[in-house]
């Protein structure tokens, strides 16, 4: 295994797309701090990416609806290991409705976390980017530049991720903090009330997404791919 001192904090990390980037970045020496709105969770997603490498997890409560539990988040990173070099805006929420049934409450919700979540992490850690010369990775969505029936609120919210995310990279990139937007499509998760199986081995798995987070941070530093679009690539039959 690779060793470094570098950092890591991933939103949404005690399972799914998350737990799989964590899991990538420990194998490459890389320190995580994975993130639920259950310590529970957390904590025992922290205790299964320890197994990879002791002492290279720690699991947050923290709710990305909420600036000041973001705050909470890079905090604890800083004072346990003292620097914040990449995060991993992974937290995610899909309601799948039309208009018609798609109710204010899960319009909200669907806002709340996939988009004013990532902006509220972005407040929270600029500051130790700016220190680190870090890496701010976005996981939207190919919802975001492709829409679909009963894709109101996932759209709009993927949508407007990945408009945010380019924007935000233009107004960092000077300060030496790099912003990559991953847009995967079919992804073996949980999301969704998924129930992942054998049938999904055509699907991207979450560790295809850590990979590809492993290999934007290894990119020379003078080269930025902002944005990226992640398809299967044979698509189930």
């Amino acid at each position: 295994m690779a060793e470094s001192t570098k950092t890591a904090l991933i939103t949404g990390g005690s399972k799914g797309i998350g737990y799989g980037v964590a899991a990538v970045l420990i194998k490459e020496g890389i320190r995580v701090a994975v993130t639920s709105r259950s310590q529970k969770s957390a904590d025992e997603a922290a205790a299964e990416l320890n197994k990879i490498q002791e002492g290279y997890a720690i699991g947050i409560e923290s709710d990305v609806r909420s600036l000041e539990s973001q705050q909470h988040a890079v905090k604890a990173v800083l004072e346990k290991w003292g620097q914040l070099d990449y995060v991993v805006a992974n937290a995610g929420v899909g309601h799948f409705a039309s208009i018609y049934e798609l109710t204010p409450e899960q319009w909200q919700e669907t806002i709340d976390i996939n988009l004013t979540g990532v902006f509220y992490s972005a407040k929270a850690s600029l500051d130790a980017l700016k220190d680190s010369k870090g890496y701010f990775i976005n996981i939207a969505s190919l919802a975001g530049t492709n829409f679909f029936p009963d894709g109101t609120a996932y759209n709009a919210s993927k949508f407007g991720l990945v408009g945010f995310s380019q924007a935000m990279m233009m107004d960092v990139r000077k300060e030496g903090i790099k912003v990559t937007t991953i847009m995967p499509g079919s992804v073996a998760t949980e999301f969704g009330n998924h129930q992942p199986s054998d049938k999904d081995a055509w699907k991207i798995q979450p560790e295809d997404i850590g990979q590809i987070v492993a290999d934007l941070i290894k990119m020379p530093a003078r080269t930025l791919p902002s944005k990226i679009e992640v398809r299967p690539s044979v698509p189930a039959k």
